[in-house]
């Protein structure tokens, strides 16, 4: 983490500094600059692409953005966009896996590229440090006010400007950088978003979109209080109790006593536990990892020695931020997202008042297992209740344009449980959707077996 607090003046300052003389303007034309081997990563080359730190024009200023692209050039079938997730991490540093552990017959076939969006990695990343030691990477820990007031201050009247819809631009700017007519989108997550935008902005400009681990283009207030994610965690619990040999009982019950004995703040901790858990075991059983569900069923029969000590250890907070901004990830959320106040536009002090006008008319049946006092203290609305009013991003409502799209989930997902997916797959007109049965987070990065990214090959290789 760095030492220095950048204020919004010194950020302008510096990234005018960095551009040189001349700003880069939405007009002119762009280019991959300084390009030379990617250290440590052979068969790649590293450039800079300059981009507009507003490509609305109202700030001056320039960003470089570091891009990393595959050598072979001529690749048969065109540029592959790789777009990694958060908001918060970069790209660059991980196209070696991704292109030739993860998807080598991918790379055979297309020229991926991969950047570091605005606002993450080691050279760009907004350094937030009380926001990043209470929040780390996580979306679901309680910040305080004053970590997130910090972070504000900080980026100042920069914060508008990591939207989603800034980083769009910068895909299409690098899209004429690379000088191809159409790119293939494919992200990840928080990275599914952005290729949908993408796709909705310069509909023209994609031939095929992939969004995995699905996070639908359109925001809601729903999706802010992350409502689908815990009423999702239910399904999936019991579908991992029920594997044999079966557990014999009702792990969502085990959850909702568990919440509810141990109160709000306890809440959010399990909430936030049982997600990460996710990375590590994605069948919710493993002793070997501390079995979730044999942990939350203990507590309930009267021993939470094991619960506890799973909360601790996945304890968020403290990540570095060169590999995920906590700061980068509120600026763009809170600019982006929709929430039971409305958007970012909304004054501080009718926020409150609406967000528990809501809570006092949310069914049992829309947070269960869960408590309404867990959607409303989670990270997702805590981290922009008390950001300051601003420009609000888009929220295009529009359907994905006339492209194959292909939209990959595991039935094990927690992060971007599998109802969002089939959300997100009513509105591709020409959309397939693979659910990857028992698998979680993230299929062409974390896919145990080989089932989505089969299905990757094949829509990637049909004409």
């Amino acid at each position: 983490m760095r030492s220095k607090i950048l204020t919004a003046g010194l950020v302008l300052a510096l990234t005018t500094a960095f551009a040189g003389a001349a700003d880069a303007r939405p007009g002119d034309r762009p280019v991959l600059a300084d390009p030379h081997p990617c250290p440590g990563q052979p068969g790649f080359t590293c450039s800079t692409l300059t981009v507009p730190l507003d490509h609305t024009g109202r700030v001056p200023g320039t960003l470089k953005l570091p891009v990393a692209t595959a050598d072979n050039v001529t690749a048969p079938k065109g540029v592959l966009l790789f777009l990694t997730g958060g908001p918060g991490q970069g790209g660059v540093r991980t196209i070696t896996r991704i292109a030739t552990q993860r998807l080598p017959e991918v790379a055979k076939d297309y020229r991926i590229v991969m950047l570091d969006q605005r606002g993450t990695a080691p050279s760009g990343a907004l350094q937030c440090p009380g926001l990043q030691a209470e929040m780390g990477s996580s979306d679901i820990a309680t910040p305080s006010a004053a970590a997130v007031q910090e972070c504000a201050r900080i980026l100042g009247d920069t914060a508008p400007l990591y939207s989603t819809d800034q980083t769009v631009a910068d895909f299409d700017r690098l899209r004429q950088a690379l000088g191809v007519p159409k790119l293939v989108v494919d992200g990840v997550s928080y990275g599914s978003f952005t290729a949908a935008r993408y796709a909705i902005a310069h509909p023209h400009n994609v031939s095929k979109v992939i969004l995995d681990s699905v996070l639908p283009h359109h925001a809601t207030a729903s999706a802010s209080l992350y409502l689908t994610g815990m009423t999702a965690e239910a399904r999936v619990l019991r579908a991992a109790c029920g594997v044999a040999p079966a557990c014999g009982y009702d792990p969502a019950e085990d959850l909702a006593w568990v919440v509810r004995h141990r109160g709000t703040a306890d809440g959010v901790r399990i909430f936030d536990t049982v997600v990460s858990y996710e990375f590590s075991d994605p069948t919710y059983r493993n002793p070997d990892a501390g079995d979730i569900i044999g942990a939350l069923h203990e507590a309930r029969g009267g021993a939470p020695a094991r619960l506890d000590a799973l909360l601790e250890a996945y304890k968020s907070g403290g990540d570095d931020p060169a590999s995920f901004s906590a700061g980068l990830h509120a600026a763009t959320l809170c600019a982006d997202q929709r929430f039971p106040w409305g958007s970012a536009a909304t004054p501080l002090p009718v926020r409150q008042p609406l967000l528990s006008l809501t809570a006092h008319v949310l069914p049992e049946s829309a947070t269960w297992p869960y408590t309404t006092g867990v959607a409303t203290q989670q990270g997702f609305i805590q981290s922009c209740l008390p950001w300051p009013a601003e420009r609000p991003a888009s929220n295009p409502s529009s359907r994905l344009p006339d492209v194959p799209v292909l939209l990959l989930n595991g039935d094990r997902d927690l992060s971007t449980p599998l109802e969002w997916a089939r959300e997100e797959a009513a509105r591709a007109p020409h959309g397939q959707l693979v659910i990857v049965p028992g698998e979680s987070h993230s299929i062409q990065n974390r896919e145990r077996g080989h089932a989505g990214r089969d299905a990757v090959l094949s829509f990637l290789r049909a004409t």
